[in-house]
């Protein structure tokens, strides 16, 4: 059986306990909102996916995974964080990252400074600091699907 919640980019709707993500510390800026739930876009093709706040209908993240526009995306994050989501590797986790849309979506950025990493089994999240300097808070998204499709 769902549980129905209200979503700022749908309206009340229902979810399942699968969807439901529980994060201990918040995400930066949030740090008192702990449960989100993770939601497809509407249109299937797309690789955006929606972070919904669980209490909060308002609060919600469009969020993206660096491998779906990026051709070498690597997370290097510390140990800490990714067995504060119950993990002993980064292997099994599903990395996104928070997508910036200004009011020209041609420029639409991910932060990839911050990538937000979830346990998938456990169904925990966790908004870690990457330990790499290759990324940056406003990695252009466009750009890089360019770069990948020139291969």
């Amino acid at each position: 059986m769902g549980i129905k919640i209200k979503t700022r980019p749908f309206g009340e709707i229902e979810v399942t306990e699968q969807q439901i993500i529980d994060f201990p510390d918040g995400i930066l800026g949030f740090d008192d909102v702990r449960k989100f739930v993770l939601l497809d876009a509407h249109d299937e093709n797309s690789p955006l996916k929606w972070l919904q706040a669980y209490d909060e209908p308002e609060l919600a993240f469009v969020i993206i995974r660096p491998v779906d526009f990026m051709r070498e995306y690597e997370l290097v994050v510390s140990m800490n964080d990714i067995e504060a989501v119950g993990a002993d590797t980064a292997e099994n986790l599903v990395v996104f990252a928070i997508v910036t849309i200004p009011t020209n979506p041609s420029d639409m950025t991910a932060n990839l400074q911050g990538p937000i990493i979830v346990n998938p089994e456990k169904r925990l999240g966790r908004q870690a600091i990457s330990l790499s300097d290759r990324y940056s808070v406003r990695h252009k998204i466009l750009e890089e699907m360019k770069k990948a499709a020139e291969g």
